[in-house]
């Protein structure tokens, strides 16, 4: 086998070599948010979605907007309102009345990289229009099945404070994010760079595109292929059990955890951890690889008590109790 892990390694040196390219055009523009990046960066390997969830001014937007000018994909920003219709969307069949026939008007989602800004602010109908796009990478209009394009990413915002005209997501559509991402505030160096970069009049960064689609296709080939051990997996397998019973892990955690993680977590889980040591320029996971990513995998993935609530423990603080807790092989 380690003569394989050795095989792998080298494909990942040789696949992974635009990563540096793609974090310094991304650097142009992105000051600090080094956390924000590395999983923007996982999610576009593992060919997943994300939900990104801070206050305003974060750059979440920016972000978004300068990772997808810094692949050679198209993009598409949908700002999400209250009166948006799916079809607004997905697109619509338009009537020909000159031969009596219908053709399909695409709508913005047939695109590489969607960015759903301020997600929540759309109603159930629009929401529920998303999921068969972000699981089955496919939208049905008028009863035709059409397939999005090849990568199809799914970047969304939201803000945690200002609730009022927003509503919320539902199960299904959330659990079909690989990760959700909290963003804080950059620490006070990084902030004085910000201050010297971006307070003048004209704020126009050239980015450059450094990679093409192939090639990430290529390095998510080569993400599928990472080692990851039988131990490891069965970490995953007790990390994502443990949150849906707790007592057979020996936890404390039954009266705080309401739900716990779907099947969708297992899965993630090990796309990410592959994901996570594909970055870090191995062939193989590791617990670390698993421990570092499962937060993110994790906490929109939970449903604290009111128990947990009124200790103020978030979903968070539970996660973080787990991975203490259990034994790391």
């Amino acid at each position: 086998m380690s003569n394989g892990i050795g095989i792998i390694n080298e494909q990942v040196k040789a696949e992974s070599a635009w990563i540096t390219a793609l974090r310094m055009e991304i650097g142009k523009v992105i000051i600090g948010q080094k956390y924000l990046v590395d999983r923007l960066l996982v999610g576009l390997l593992g060919n997943g979605h994300i939900l990104l969830e801070g206050v305003p001014g974060l750059a979440k937007t920016l972000s978004v907007k300068t990772l997808a000018a810094a692949i050679q994909t198209s993009f598409q920003r949908i700002q999400f309102t209250p009166d948006l219709l799916p079809a607004d969307l997905l697109g619509t069949q338009v009537y020909s009345p000159k031969d009596g026939t219908f053709s399909t008007k695409r709508g913005p989602i047939f695109t590489n990289v969607l960015l759903a800004d301020e997600i929540n602010r759309a109603p159930a109908k629009v929401q529920s229009a998303l999921l068969e796009a972000m699981q089955e990478r496919q939208v049905t209009i008028g009863g035709e099945t059409h397939k999005l394009p090849n990568p199809f990413l799914v970047l969304a915002t939201e803000n945690p404070i200002e609730q009022e005209g927003t509503y919320p997501l539902p199960e299904a559509q959330v659990d079909r994010f690989m990760l959700k991402l909290r963003i804080t505030y950059p620490v006070i160096e990084e902030e004085k760079q910000i201050l010297e970069m971006m307070a003048v009049t004209d704020k126009t960064f050239a980015v450059s595109p450094v990679v093409t689609p192939e090639t990430i296709a290529r390095a998510q080939q080569v993400v599928n292929e990472i080692y990851m051990d039988d131990k490891i997996k069965d970490y995953i397998l007790s990390i994502v059990f443990a949150t849906r019973e707790p007592e057979k892990y020996k936890l404390a955690l039954k009266d705080y955890l309401r739900y716990g993680a779907s099947p969708r977590a297992t899965i993630y889980l090990a796309v990410a951890a592959r994901a996570q040591a594909f970055l870090q320029g191995r062939g193989y996971v590791t617990p670390q690889d698993v421990k570092t990513i499962a937060p993110d995998v994790l906490r929109h993935r939970l449903i604290a008590s009111y128990e947990a609530e009124a200790e103020e423990l978030t979903t968070d603080d539970l996660i973080g109790r787990i991975l203490s807790e259990l034994p790391v092989p």
